[in-house]
């Protein structure tokens, strides 16, 4: 098979494991009587992203070829995610402290194999010879592809009363309501884990001479700092990092309470029953925008790619903000979801190409995981929580009945909230044109 088709198989699985849970997960935690806690389960991500893609990285870079840590990881990572299948299964509002310790032991191996594919890939690339600033994003596209392959797949399938189904329509027993979301990410991790240990060698770099401590361990990746440009490009990912989980954790229950109104036509409209395929619309513009970055990156450079990415997330934010399910406010969402491949493939992806570029060799795999801490590790917590707390003091779960059956939405002042989070990201966007001033590395 070819080598780019392989490479591209391993980035479906990998999203794919994730988009099964990660943009529908809020409406299973309300009807599990988990949602005050949604803040803290998308934080949960965030903080193991602080040490853990670091230490695999460490490794990774240190003691495992990277493509076999990738497939460990995603063993571990899966067992614990069919846990909380298996709890939400077989109780309807499952232990708090167990379900949450399953979750976070799941999301603790899953987090750091993002870091370790691209690790995984960027090798390979390399070491046969390919341009990883060209040939890396169609291969990263694939990933996306599966992310919304099973966010449909999610959105669509039902399993209710013994029987296998997909619908569009309104269903309770849709997956994208029920703890079926985690057997299908768990069953995904298994695969990818076998599919791991039939991809091509990494050797490991071995450095000859003595060591310091720091290289010993694999933390010369921090070294990084020193260099004010790169300081400035981890602090401004951070804080772009804060935007990350947000409509992740609370576009959907925002999507999804439009169910709950008086108004009919909203309440009815496909939209709101469908939150999970209509946000898929964002992976979709994710994948397109993956292919112009090879364009915008060597023509503009990372500033102003990533200051296109902030201001996208000030659209991003504002568009939920305006508009609802219904026409023609249905087409602000739309909006919304197209300018999100902008603000996020123009930060994360050209994010780990540029440390990719920018760091030697032997600390390549720890500079990835170190990118990770930093955006979907610090960043993210600190964003993911602080939206928790401003959503839950405009918004409350409400018990609401629909053709009959009583369901619980977040209902309350979303408008604001959403409007906050745009102010942030326009400040962290005119604050970073004016102090990050990279230099052109020569060829």
């Amino acid at each position: 098979m070819n080598l780019k088709v392989r490479l591209a198989l391993m980035n479906f699985l990998e999203f794919a494991v994730w988009g099964a849970y990660l943009t529908c997960m809020g409406n299973y935690l309300g009807k599990a009587g988990l949602g005050e806690h949604i803040a803290w389960f998308y934080a949960i991500q965030g903080i193991v992203s602080i040490f853990m893609p670091t230490l695999m990285g460490i490794v990774a870079d240190k003691y495992i070829q990277p493509q076999r840590l990738l497939g460990i990881c995603h063993l571990l990572a899966g067992a614990f995610m069919l846990g909380c299948w298996w709890m939400g299964m077989n109780n309807p509002t499952p232990d708090k402290a167990a379900f949450i310790t399953l979750y976070t032991l799941s999301v603790a191996f899953y987090m750091p194999t993002i870091a370790l594919a691209n690790t995984t890939a960027f090798s390979i690339l390399t070491r046969n010879g390919m341009d990883t600033v060209k040939d890396f994003p169609p291969i990263r596209v694939l990933g996306t592809v599966g992310f919304i392959a099973t966010m449909w797949f999610v959105n669509c399938a039902v399993w209710d009363g013994g029987s296998f189904m997909f619908t569009l329509g309104e269903n309770a027993h849709k997956f994208q309501y029920t703890y079926m979301q985690f057997f299908v990410s768990g069953l995904l991790s298994f695969v990818l884990f076998a599919y791991c240990f039939t991809l091509p060698a990494c050797p490991l770099v071995k450095n000859e001479g003595k060591k310091s401590l720091a290289e010993s361990f694999g933390l010369n990746a921090f070294k990084l700092f020193k260099t004010k440009r790169m300081a400035l490009f981890f602090i401004f990912s951070a804080l772009l990092g804060m935007c990350l989980q947000v409509t992740n954790g609370y576009a959907g229950p925002f999507i999804t309470s439009f169910k709950g109104s008086v108004d009919a036509a909203i309440a009815n409209s496909f939209a709101a029953n469908n939150a999970t395929l209509l946000t898929s619309i964002s992976q979709i513009s994710e994948a397109l925008c993956i292919l112009m970055i090879p364009f915008f990156l060597k023509r503009y450079g990372i500033k102003v790619v990533m200051l296109m990415s902030m201001f996208a997330w000030v659209f991003r934010f504002g568009f939920f903000g305006l508009g609802n399910p219904a026409m023609p406010g249905v087409l602000l969402f739309i909006l919304s979801c197209i300018v999100y491949g902008v603000a996020f493939d123009f930060f994360n992806v050209s994010g780990g190409i540029f440390v990719d570029q920018e760091c030697e060799p032997s600390i390549k795999a720890s500079a990835q995981g170190l990118f990770m801490m930093m955006t979907n590790g610090v960043g993210a917590t600190v964003g993911t929580l602080a939206a928790g707390a401003i959503i839950n003091s405009y918004c409350t779960w409400q018990d609401v009945v629909v053709n009959g059956v009583t369901q619980s939405f977040l209902l309350g002042n979303w408008q604001t909230c959403w409007f906050i989070f745009a102010i942030f990201a326009l400040v962290v966007g005119v604050a970073f044109a004016l102090v990050f001033d990279p230099k052109k590395k020569e060829n």
